[in-house]
Order: structure tokens, then sequence, then C-alpha cells
């Protein structure tokens, strides 16, 4: 209903006998835009005011769950770092006592001696190592759940291809991520916009552009350089 109401809005819009404000298109449109519909996704155009070619971007859910589930896996061999080597060396510990407590009644040797200083040692190289990684494994899952880190994807404005990047979508800032075009080499800029849920108090989501970078040799007539 709501898509229907959109593209009748749209059409009378570009038949130059609007049938709605500009504000309320507006809203319409970035409410569709929350529920993910592909009637405002808008492809590759030119801006005549702006003298500049853009295509809209959306949130990419593939390339973010892909980059969670790598934090995930640091998260769990950082954590693994730091379990495993103390509950092995205090296995190793207790296995000992017992053994001299029951059958031999001595102290403890030598080389029982060197394998719970390794068993020390290993306790913490793992520290070291999986300390920061989980620490910095759970502070970037963190950043993706609360979305301060997404990525957008959509048309390149130079040839048409698909094309992705990830963002920091922080309001204190202007959002935005230079790169490249796989296919056709040209430099890009993705522009994310955050927008607060008026349904959901507290929270958001993301949407933006693409906007091609103008380069002096695509400027010059061909030849000419």
């Amino acid at each position: 209903m709501l898509e229907a109401l959109y593209q009748q809005a749209r059409d009378s819009y570009y038949s130059g006998s609007p049938l709605i404000l500009d504000d309320m298109f507006d809203k319409v449109e970035l409410k569709l835009r929350w529920y993910g519909s592909k009637s405002v996704v808008k492809y590759p155009r030119c801006s005549l005011k702006r003298q500049s070619t853009y295509a809209d971007a959306e949130v990419d859910h593939s390339q973010i769950w892909a980059l969670a589930s790598i934090w995930i896996s640091l998260f769990v061999i950082g954590a693994v770092a730091i379990a495993v080597p103390p509950v092995c060396t205090l296995n190793t510990i207790c296995q000992d006592v017992i053994h001299m407590q029951l059958i031999s009644h001595s102290s403890m040797p030598a080389s029982k001696s060197l394998t719970v200083a390794n068993g020390i040692l290993a306790i913490g190289l793992g520290s070291s190592i999986g300390y920061p990684t989980t620490v910095a494994a759970a502070r970037a899952l963190q950043g993706l759940w609360r979305k301060n880190l997404v990525a957008l994807k959509g048309s390149c404005p130079g040839c048409g291809e698909e094309v992705f990047a990830f963002v920091r979508a922080d309001e204190s800032m202007r959002p935005r991520q230079k790169t490249e075009c796989h296919v056709c080499e040209r430099p890009l800029v993705f522009h994310a916009k955050v927008e607060h849920s008026m349904s959901h108090p507290g929270n958001q989501w993301v949407h933006g552009r693409i906007y091609l970078v103008s380069r002096i040799k695509d400027l010059s007539p061909k030849g000419s350089l």
C-alpha cells in the first residue's frame, strides 16, 4: 500500500502535478527505506545542481556478518589462549602432587619443576597474546552491534557494478569512506547518513550515497592528453 502511494506520488511529481507535499514525500520515502523496500532504491544518476554523479547505497548485511564472524573467531582464539594454559598447568601440578603423596612420598624432581616453570611461561605468553586479542575483538563486535561501523553497498556511478565499503556511522562527523571501483577503477566516496527510528527510540539505521570522484583526465576530451 505504501509502495503504491510512493510510486503514484513519484509519477505525478515527474508529470508536473504533485499529489503531496515534498516533506510528506520525503517521509514516505524514508519509511520505505527503513522497511528495505527496493522501490526507493535509485540507480546511478547525475545532479545538475551539485554537478555530481551518484547512486543510492544501502546496508550490506552479508559483509557485516562476514566481518563479525572473523572477529568472533579471533575472540574465541584469544579466550582459548588465556584459559587453556592455566587449566593445563593446574592439572599437571595436581597430578604431580597426588603422585608424590600417594606413591613416592618424595620431593618434586627437577623435571617436574621445569614442567611447572614452562606452564607458568605458557600462562604469561597466552595472556599477553590472548588478552589484547579478546579486548580488540570485543570492542569491534560492540561497534558492529551498535552500528558504529556499517557496510554500505550500491551501484558504481561509473560502470553500474555493485560495490561496497565499510563506513563509520558517527553522527559527530560527516561519515564517509574513500575507495575505488574494482571494475572500472574509478575513485568513489561513500557518504553515510544516520537515521533514528521514531517507532523504536534508541535504534538507528543507516543509508547513504556513492559519489563518483571526478578526475582531470575524465574531464579532458579524449586524445588531448
